[in-house]
């Protein structure tokens, strides 16, 4: 006897599914694996050249040329049969190994193994969704009859989900899966342009993160946000992370080699300014689609400063950045300042900076963005790498190039990198570029078919989105909760325009907020060479809501709020 489970929703439901399963018993009869079962031998296979030769000697055709006929037919015959022979033998052996797994069960029945037995005891994990009409047990009698058992709702067996038992909910996340968005909200109102040199002309040779720019150049992320985009590709570390462990260093050196570089691939089109987070502005990601827990912090206001650290399979990824940026009348230079660090479970580091960025064409022309210069990726052990960005000339016809090397303490050069950082990475053993022989170590993901002029990749759409149930969970520094960054998104420019310059007033009091004492609250500076380090404890607050001492920096501005802070 064999015992089936079968879930519904209600009796009804259960009823119909027995009195169609008592039909298809009736019109297909179950038939053991033990009876016989004939197969077409490549034996049974003839084919016969009589017609052919008959036609062919009805035409006239001489015999020589028809006997040729004939053996390039009975040449072609033997090659079906050959394949006829093996996929023959192909199907017997299937049928053997079924025969054997048969005979298998049949032994557990008899032995008093049920399926029961190989339950994984794992109450932890039952299935919330279990019914008082969830199971039924269906049974087949010696005689071929189909029985069913009146069982007692007490009496049901239990189901258990597969999934129940084979998979284990993410230890930062509520959600088995979430379900992100694909596109932004379409604009509740149509925008209008402003000019571009009349709000940039008195700040020529200036910070530009001191200038109060209008909505309209911002995109809907904040810098903060942007941190986390740099980590789209974070499977580039899982796979360092395994090859290492595996005892394959050069491949891991390669993979972070390809993850820094990729971290640009989102750059290209983006002609927008990610919002200047507010002193005290934070922003979590947790991915566990990804493996990943993401948190950042804006620390220092003058200069501003950005800290960040995330969680990964086998990795912890640390940081701080302080964005230097020049407007120099055609073109806006951005320069990075600060470490990436990388740290693997097995103690192995990689260490690196960003290279300098430039926006050309700001007031005339095609806009566009350009990434240059040397960055350099220190290990500490056996493997660093040494990376070119090309800087793109006027008559380049293959910009966005970049080249370089992975060697080893000796100087050696184990490996050569080359590829472009918006599209591709590839790779070579040696010192020498062999396109024929390379192999591809990255490929950035195509763009999403909803484009909107600020050109987010798939993975930026979802980074300010509230998924169900987040909110509640969020402090009230969130990024994602920032007034003016949410009516862009939403098009309600107006709003956005007055909720940012209310905001920049705030603003222009952080300086005053920082020298009175202010400290962040899940950073501390361990020194000028370490940086910025996370001191931990934001992700137990979260799951207790303990955000007491995070103030309402989005809200309305009071002295209140400066002495707390």
């Amino acid at each position: 006897t064999k015992t089936l489970h079968l879930r519904t929703d209600s009796r009804s439901d259960r009823a119909a599914w027995l009195q169609a399963l008592a039909c298809t018993r009736c019109i297909l009869p179950l038939q053991s694996l033990s009876g016989d079962f004939s197969f077409l031998s490549p034996k049974d296979l003839s084919i016969s050249t009589e017609r052919l030769k008959s036609r062919l000697r009805e035409e006239g055709i001489d015999e020589s040329l028809i006997k040729e006929c004939e053996e390039i037919v009975d040449s072609e015959f033997s090659e079906v049969q050959e394949q006829v022979k093996l996929l023959h033998e192909e199907r017997k052996k299937l049928f053997d190994a079924l025969k054997q797994l048969e005979m298998a069960n049949l032994e557990a029945e008899t032995s008093g193994i049920h399926d029961n037995g190989y339950r994984l005891p794992n109450p932890k994990y039952s299935s919330s969704r279990r019914g008082k009409y969830s199971e039924c047990s269906t049974s087949a009698s010696s005689d071929g009859k189909l029985e069913f058992e009146n069982i007692s709702e007490e009496d049901e067996p239990s189901f258990h989900d597969t999934k129940d038992y084979f998979s284990e909910p993410d230890a930062g996340s509520g959600h088995m899966h979430i379900k992100r968005r694909t596109r932004l909200p379409d604009p509740a109102e149509k925008e209008r342009g402003v000019s571009l040199w009349s709000m940039i002309k008195d700040n020529v040779g200036k910070d530009l993160t001191r200038v109060c720019l209008p909505v309209y150049f911002n995109e809907p992320i904040s810098s903060l946000q942007k941190c986390f985009e740099d980590l789209e590709y974070s499977y580039l570390l899982d796979q360092a992370y395994e090859y290492g462990k595996s005892g394959n260093s050069l491949l891991r050196a390669l993979n972070v080699a390809a993850f820094a570089v990729s971290g640009y691939a989102s750059t290209e089109g983006r002609h927008c300014k990610p919002f200047n987070p507010l002193l005290g502005e934070t922003y979590e990601a947790d991915f566990p689609e990804k493996g990943l827990r993401f948190f950042s912090e804006k620390v220092s206001h003058h200069p501003t400063v950005i800290a960040c650290h995330c969680e990964g399979k086998g990795w912890k990824f640390w940081g701080d950045t302080n964005l230097r940026s020049k407007f120099w009348g055609r073109s806006i230079q951005i320069e990075p300042v600060g470490v990436l660090s990388l740290e693997f479970d097995d103690g192995e580091i990689f260490q690196w900076s960003k290279v300098t960025t430039t926006i050309y064409n700001i007031l005339l022309g095609k806009l566009y963005c350009d990434h240059h210069g040397i960055m350099q990726i220190r290990g500490n052990r056996q493997y660093s790498c040494t990376l070119k960005f090309k800087e793109q000339s006027i008559l380049d016809r293959n910009p966005h190039q970049v080249s370089g090397f992975v060697q080893d303490v000796t100087g050696e050069k184990a490996a050569t990198v080359f590829g472009k950082w918006d599209d591709t990475l590839y790779y070579v053993a040696g010192d020498v570029i062999n396109k024929a022989s390379a192999s591809l170590l990255w490929k950035a993901t195509k763009p999403p078919p909803n484009v909107t002029r600020y050109n987010l990749t798939s993975f930026a759409i979802t980074l300010n989105e509230l998924t169900p149930g987040l909110e509640e969970k969020l402090p009230p520094t969130d990024s994602r909760l920032r007034p003016d960054q949410r009516h862009l998104e939403n098009g309600e420019y107006e709003k956005a325009n007055e909720e940012k310059q209310r905001l920049e007033r705030r603003q222009r009091m952080s300086r005053k907020i920082q020298e009175s004492g202010w400290r962040p609250r899940w950073f501390e500076l361990r020194g000028e060479s370490d940086g910025y380090k996370y001191t931990g404890g934001y992700w137990e607050a979260r799951d207790e809501r303990s955000w007491d001492d995070c103030p309402n920096i989005f809200g309305e501005f009071t002295e209140e709020i400066a002495d707390c802070a």
